[in-house]
């Protein structure tokens, strides 16, 4: 990702995901199937012929699954990560939640983090502040970070969730992610085949 604007903060909940993983596949080998949640950056273990049923969460205001996807063993992802502005961590963009499917959830933290910034529109009912006046440890430093989304126009989500759409098409066209869903104002889009058991858009 390095073409695209990005910190080294930006996947540090999925490298913890996956560095306990590998500690827990080191000191028990044979697990058929687990996973390590670290706030919504999920690292994967399955044994062949084994699946994985994921929650998804399009709102992280709700903060609760509303549709499925099924993970399998014969597939190369072994990463899931959700972000979005009303995460745990600043987003320049408005999603209210962008989950990725990725080779790892370090991969699958720093695809989720660029495509949540990427949906976006310039509108007044955004509000953004400088990222150090928020927390001055931040290593977004002075730029601008999405606090508060007001209700949008239609054309306006529509524009934001195109944005992004555009962002992950090529991520996926670049072998960087396997899909991904994108989620505002009620609406979302999903890139790769990315669908399983959701809620209607």
């Amino acid at each position: 990702h390095r073409r695209r604007f990005i910190t080294p903060m930006a996947a540090v909940a999925g490298a913890v995901a996956a560095t306990v993983m590998a500690a827990m596949l080191a000191a028990a080998p044979d697990l058929e199937r687990a996973y390590v949640n670290n706030g919504g950056d999920i690292a994967i273990h399955l044994a062949p012929g084994h699946h994985l049923d994921i929650g998804v969460v399009p709102s992280l205001a709700r903060a609760r699954p509303e549709g499925f996807l099924r993970l399998e063993a014969n597939t190369s992802i072994r990463g899931v990560a959700t972000s979005g502005w009303r995460g745990r961590s600043f987003s320049r963009g408005i999603a209210d939640a962008v989950t990725v499917l990725a080779r790892s959830a370090v991969e699958a933290d720093a695809a989720a983090t660029i495509i949540a910034n990427a949906v976006d529109v310039d509108h007044p009912a955004v509000i953004r502040k400088p990222a150090h006046d928020l927390d001055p440890d931040s290593d977004l430093k002075g730029l601008a970070v999405t606090v508060d989304v007001g209700p949008l126009p239609p054309d306006g989500v529509a524009r934001a969730l195109v944005n992004g759409f555009a962002m992950a098409e090529a991520l996926l066209a670049q072998g960087l992610i396997g899909g991904a869903l994108l989620a505002l104002a009620g609406e979302w889009r999903s890139v790769g085949g990315m669908t399983g058991q959701l809620p209607p858009p």
